[in-house]
């Protein structure tokens, strides 16, 4: 028997509340193709006797899922070393991206399959978070693999004084200009357009859990792009840029 108590999730706890109270743990039930929505009433200890699942294992991993972690606002990311505020964007917000955005667009498809007749404008919300993905996917790569090692490049030979330094810049002004002028603002217009087909992510009242959680995932979303786009926008791009326009000088 389990003993232990965290976050209100125990055996007798029923998909459908654990996913209501904590949104993140959906994806621990669809791992394990485990109903949370309408259908997911029957307590755990039920459900992981039907499909032969170990409830202590099961429950740590929605534990696991369900911790919130948050980021201080007031962490002086202007005064980090480029080198590390570039790595700290590829590890936390493009891996937050490439785990939350296949797991968000299943959620979505799914949801707006069930539920499109009742709320019209869900079938724009589920084409425009396709575009955006679509876009973002190479989005990232452009960074990791020619932006992001070009400014560590460009850091290095500012901070060493290289005789080379000046042969080594290569206008870096033109492709980032192109990310925070073009694809950032169409990424900032999406989000904005996220906001108005949800209402501020603010479901209807009695609305299931699956809306519920599709909302949920919208906004953490949200979260995550404008503090995103925030570190490169204003913080990495226009550093980087002056060192470059410094070398050149």
């Amino acid at each position: 028997m389990i003993s232990s108590y965290k976050n209100g999730i125990t055996v007798d706890s029923s998909p459908a509340d654990i996913v209501k109270n904590h949104y993140r743990t959906a994806a621990i039930f669809v791992e394990h193709d485990i109903e949370y929505c309408c259908g997911g009433k029957w307590p755990l200890k039920l459900v992981c006797e039907t499909k032969g699942i170990d409830p202590g294992l099961l429950i740590e991993k929605l534990h696991s899922a369900s911790r919130t972690i948050s980021v201080p606002g007031t962490l002086p990311f202007e005064d980090w070393k480029t080198d590390f505020l570039a790595d700290y964007i590829v590890n936390v917000h493009h891996e937050y991206l490439r785990r939350s955005l296949p797991l968000i667009s299943a959620q979505l498809k799914k949801f707006v399959s069930e539920h499109l007749k009742k709320y019209p404008r869900l079938g724009e919300l589920e084409k425009i978070f396709a575009q955006m993905e679509t876009s973002l996917i190479p989005h990232l790569l452009q960074e990791e693999e020619v932006i992001f090692p070009y400014i560590r490049q460009i850091v290095h030979a500012y901070e060493s004084r290289e005789t080379y330094a000046s042969l080594l810049v290569r206008t870096l002004r033109k492709p980032v200009e192109d990310i925070m002028h073009h694809e950032h603002k169409l990424l900032e217009k999406t989000i904005y357009k996220f906001r108005e087909l949800t209402d501020n992510y603010t479901p209807p009242e009695a609305s299931c859990t699956s809306h519920r959680l599709s909302f949920s995932l919208l906004k953490e979303l949200d979260d995550d792009l404008v503090q995103h786009v925030y570190l490169e926008n204003e913080i990495l791009f226009p550093r980087a840029i002056a060192m470059e326009k410094e070398l050149l000088g």
